[in-house]
């Protein structure tokens, strides 16, 4: 039987056309609003569930939680959905309140945590793990710990094999912003083995620079800079970090839609930005891949587009 689950993956792989300056190597964005929940966390979010259900982790009857930026929440509350567990997200009122309303309309209880000062910061993370370890505890609940669980690399492998045959062959380069580290170590090693000299440049918002200086910071990218070191993040997977300033993230996405037609948030501007340098640097005959998180619907409440 076929499900909405089988719809998870397969996005389009397209070439941006009006943004990159002449001279520089060609860019291709993975565009990930093409799944259920216009997200490519449903990737994630499907392989720790049936993960979970194939090691007896998780069981008919049983509830599940996680703490989360928003979109990992959605996917987990369309993926339990489906397979009819209840879901408790951990979230705060600091991200885009369409996605904590797209919790709702999967059918979870979002716990809505407040932030002081509106914005993500390490000190809200930490609460936020706090109480989602406070309900790990009760008894009949499943927590999906998407920063340590392995099963949430292995869901972003098909990406890698997707960009692989979609390009005909590895790219020069591919860079993500980090958030739980798992695409980067779930895309790395697929891509490294077809070409051991593609580079993967994991990326961060220059106002919470964790990975790059140790010291984190409070910012609006949603899904990114969790102010530690993702265990995913090992140093294997990467070739090098780099921030990009938020504003510059922000531009970014207002231009991807304006002048590209793709649609998307703060951390997909990111990822283009920091695509762009690379393909500046690396010149015409080069190849860089990046991913458009997830859909721009997702923030129109806010001022990104405004």
């Amino acid at each position: 039987m076929r499900n909405v689950l089988t719809a998870i993956g397969n996005t389009p792989l397209v070439e941006l056309s009006r943004i990159v300056p002449k001279g520089s190597a060609r860019v291709f964005v993975k565009v990930e609003a093409g799944n259920p929940t216009g997200s490519y966390k449903d990737r994630m979010a499907l392989a720790m569930i049936e993960g979970a259900e194939r090691r007896g982790e998780l069981r008919p009857g049983m509830r599940v939680v996680e703490y989360t930026g928003g979109s990992t929440g959605s996917s987990l509350a369309m993926v339990c959905a489906v397979k009819g567990y209840e879901f408790i997200p951990v979230t705060s009122d600091a991200i885009a309140r369409e996605k904590i309303a797209s919790m709702r309309a999967f059918g979870s209880r979002p716990l809505v945590l407040q932030s002081e000062s509106g914005k993500i910061s390490p000190q809200l993370m930490e609460r936020m793990l706090a109480e989602t370890r406070r309900l790990a505890a009760e008894a009949g609940t499943f927590y999906t710990d998407q920063f340590n669980n392995p099963d949430a690399p292995l869901g972003y492998t098909a990406l890698a094999h997707e960009v692989l045959e979609q390009l005909g062959a590895a790219p020069s380069a591919f860079c993500a912003a980090v958030g739980t580290g798992g695409l980067i170590a779930g895309v790395s090693p697929v891509l490294k083995e077809a070409d051991r000299n593609t580079r993967i440049i994991a990326l961060e918002p220059a106002e919470t620079p964790f990975l790059t200086t140790g010291k984190g910071g409070p910012h609006t990218v949603d899904g990114t800079g969790a102010g530690f070191w993702p265990a995913h993040l090992t140093r294997d997977v990467y070739d090098e970090i780099r921030t990009v300033p938020e504003a510059e993230a922000r531009a970014m996405a207002r231009r991807l839609a304006r002048e590209e037609g793709i649609f998307a948030g703060t951390s997909s501007g990111l990822n283009t930005v920091a695509a762009l340098r690379l393909a500046a640097e690396l010149g015409a005959d080069a190849r860089v891949v990046t991913v458009a998180v997830d859909s721009g619907l997702k923030y129109l409440a806010g001022d990104l587009f405004a």
